[in-house]
C-alpha cells in the first residue's frame, strides 16, 4: 500500500504505517522542528510545507491511504477555554477534505480533538457549512480512547474517515493494557531499558531524554494539588497521578503548575512532572525515537501534539485487511528498532520559577468553604499589586455564576441580627487571633512574597488562615437550635437576593443546603475585606 501523511508533525502516523509495512511516499508538515524530527527518525529530506498552499496536482498519484492530523489548537478546549478561532481551524479541515476528494484513496483517516466530531457532524448536515460539499465521501466519525488500543495513555480523539473501524475494534482483545507505572518503571532501569510497548532494547547509557525536572517546591505542589483535587468547576483528578492506570492525556503545555500536568510521586515527599522520554512513551513512541528541538518546552510541544504511532499501526493493519489472529503485536513489530545516526541535543528541563511579574495574580478557594459546581469562597488579588486582596463569594450554576459582595454593607446588615451579633462576640477571640497573624504582613508585602521578591507570609497561608477561621465559625453555628439554623437560611438567602432582580435566585437549593457553612464564609469574608489591614498598603503609598 502507498500512503501520504498530511500535517505530519513529528512522524507518529508515518512510524505506525511503516512498521505495518505501508510505504509512506510523501509527508507534509510546516513546523521546522517537527520536520527535523521527522527527517532524523525516518531518514528523509522533507522541507517545511504549508498544506493549505499545496497544489493538488503536485500530490503523488496512486495513493491507497491518506492520513493526517490537522492543527487542533483552534478546536481545543484548553485553548482560551474553548474560545479558539473555529473559522481558522476549519480551513485546515476543508483543505484535508479537498485532498481526499482529489486523490480518492481507498482509505483515509483524520485525527483531531473530540470537539471536531461536532464540527464534522454539523458540516455534513448543514448545506451552508463549508464541509457540506464533501458529504459524498461518506465519512464515519468516532471518538476513540487510545488506551483501549494498547497505548499507555488515556487519550480521547476524534477519528473520522472510511477506514475499517470494526476491524480496528476487533484488535482490542489482542492488545495488552499498559499503564503509567509500566512506562515510569521501564525508563528508570539502570541496566537495559526494554521499551514497554514496542519491545526494543537499549543500554541505559544510550537512552536519551531521561533528564527529569527538579521536584515541585511547596508552592508548586500546593497549586497543582488545588487545581486537580479542589477545582471549583471541573471534576476532581487524582493527585498524584495513579500508576496502575494508563496515564492521563499528554499535553503540549509546559508549565510546572497546571491542571493538565501529569505529576507523579518519586520518593517519600518528592513529586515531579514527567521527562520527555516518559511523555513520549506514553504517546506510544519507541525509546529509540529522537526529538530534534532546541529546548525542553519545544520537545514537550512536539510530543504533546503527536498522534500515537500505536494507533497508526492499527489503522494500517486494518486497511491491509489483517485479521485479529494474524495481527503482529507491537512488541514484535518494533523489536528491531534502532537509534538513528544523529542523537538529539540535550535540552535542560524547565526549572522552578525564581521570580515572577510584580503583578502576579493569585486566586485560591478557601479550605473548608468549597462547594463545587462553581460555588466557592476564594481569596484573590485582582490584577496585581495595586489591588487590595479580597475574599469573594460566587454562587449559582456554572453557566450562570453570580457574586455576593462581601463588604461593610453586608457585615452591617448581618450584624443587625441578635443571633449573629452574639455569634461574633463569642468568636471574638478567634477573629482577634487571626487579625494578629495578619499583622506580620501587609497587602504589598503579601504581593511581594507571592512574586518572590521578598520573604514573608504567602497567599496560601492567608487562604488557610481564613479557611480555618470559617471552619471554627461553622462549628459554632452547628450547635444552634433548629429554629436558629432555619433563621440562618433566611440570612443567606437575603444576602443572595440583594444581588438579584426579582424573585429568582440561581442555585437557591445549594445555598439552602450549605447555609451554615456559607454564612460562616460571608462573615469571615466580609470581616477580612473590611479590616484596617487593607489600609496599610494605602498608607504606605
Amino acid at each position: 500500500m502507498r500512503a501520504i501523511d498530511l500535517y505530519a508533525g513529528i512522524g507518529g502516523w508515518s512510524l505506525g504505517l511503516r512498521l505495518a509495512g505501508v510505504e509512506v511516499v510523501a509527508s507534509y508538515e510546516w513546523w521546522q522542528a517537527a520536520v527535523d524530527t521527522h527527517n532524523g527518525n525516518h531518514g528523509g529530506d522533507l522541507k517545511p510545507v504549508d498544506v493549505r498552499q499545496l497544489h493538488l496536482h503536485d500530490l503523488p498519484p496512486n495513493i491507497d491511504l491518506v492520513v493526517g492530523s490537522p492543527p487542533c489548537t483552534e478546536f481545543s478546549y484548553s485553548n482560551r477555554g474553548g474560545g479558539g478561532d473555529l473559522d481558522e481551524g476549519l480551513k485546515d479541515l476543508v483543505r484535508f477534505m479537498e485532498v481526499i476528494d482529489h486523490l480518492r484513496p481507498k482509505f483515509w483517516a483524520l485525527e483531531n480533538v473530540p470537539r471536531v466530531a461536532q464540527v464534522l457532524e454539523r458540516g455534513m448536515a448543514d448545506a451552508r457549512h463549508p464541509l457540506y460539499r464533501f458529504r459524498h465521501l461518506e465519512m464515519q466519525i468516532k471518538i476513540i480512547n487510545f488506551s483501549d488500543y494498547g497505548t499507555p495513555q488515556s487519550r480521547r480523539r476524534c477519528i473520522a474517515g472510511n477506514i475499517p473501524f470494526d476491524a480496528i475494534a476487533s484488535y482490542q482483545s489482542r492488545l495488552p493494557r499498559r499503564t503509567l507505572g509500566d512506562v515510569v518503571a521501564a525508563i528508570a532501569s539502570s541496566d537495559e531499558v526494554v521499551d514497554p510497548v514496542w519491545g526494543c532494547v537499549l543500554p541505559a547509557a544510550t537512552l536519551t531524554e531521561r533528564q527529569t525536572e527538579g521536584a515541585l517546591n511547596a508552592e508548586e505542589l500546593r497549586m497543582n494539588r488545588e487545581a486537580k483535587t479542589y477545582h471549583p468547576v471541573y471534576n476532581n483528578m487524582a493527585f498524584p497521578d495513579a500508576m496502575d492506570l494508563p496515564g492521563r492525556t499528554v499535553t503540549a503545555t509546559c508549565t510546572r503548575v497546571s491542571r493538565e500536568s501529569i505529576v507523579i510521586q518519586d520518593g517519600a515527599n518528592r513529586f515531579r512532572r514527567l521527562s520527555i522520554r516518559e511523555r513520549a512513551c506514553l504517546q506510544g513512541f519507541p525509546i529509540t525515537y529522537q526529538f530534534y528541538a532546541k529546548s525542553f518546552p519545544e520537545k514537550v510541544r512536539m510530543v504533546g501534539n503527536a498522534i500515537p504511532p500505536t494507533f497508526a499501526y492499527l489503522v494500517a493493519q486494518a486497511a491491509k485487511g489483517i485479521s485479529p489472529g494474524a495481527l503482529v503485536p507491537y512488541s514484535e513489530a518494533g523489536v528491531d528498532l534502532r537509534l538513528p545516526r544523529k542523537a538529539a541535543i540535550v535540552t535542560p528541563p524547565t526549572t522552578e520559577g525564581r521570580t515572577y511579574p510584580a503583578g502576579r495574580s493569585f486566586r485560591a478557594a478557601l479550605p473548608g468553604l468549597r462547594f463545587k459546581s462553581g460555588m466557592r469562597f476564594e481569596l484573590a488579588n485582582g490584577r496585581g499589586q495595586e489591588r487590595d486582596w479580597q475574599v469573594r463569594f460566587f454562587f449559582g450554576p456554572s453557566v450562570d455564576i453570580r457574586q455576593i459582595e462581601l463588604d461593610q454593607n453586608l457585615l452591617r446588615q448581618l450584624r443587625t441580627s441578635p443571633l449573629i451579633k452574639t455569634l461574633m462576640m463569642a468568636a471574638g477571640v478567634e477573629f482577634a487571633m487571626a487579625e494578629q497573624r495578619l499583622q506580620g504582613t501587609t497587602p504589598a508585602g503579601l504581593q511581594a512574597a507571592w512574586s518572590h521578591r521578598a520573604e514573608g507570609m504567602r497567599p496560601f497561608e492567608v487562604a488557610d488562615l481564613l479557611g480555618e477561621l470559617g471552619i471554627k465559625v461553622h462549628r459554632r453555628l452547628q450547635f444552634l437550635a433548629v429554629d436558629d439554623q432555619h433563621a440562618v437560611i433566611g440570612y443567606v438567602m437575603a444576602a443572595a437576593a440583594e444581588e438579584e432582580e426579582g424573585d429568582y435566585i440561581p442555585g437557591s437549593k445549594k445555598l439552602t443546603t450549605h447555609a451554615l457553612a456559607i454564612l460562616s464564609g460571608l462573615l469571615v469574608g466580609a470581616w477580612f475585606n473590611t479590616l484596617p489591614w487593607h489600609r496599610q498598603q494605602k498608607a504606605a503609598a
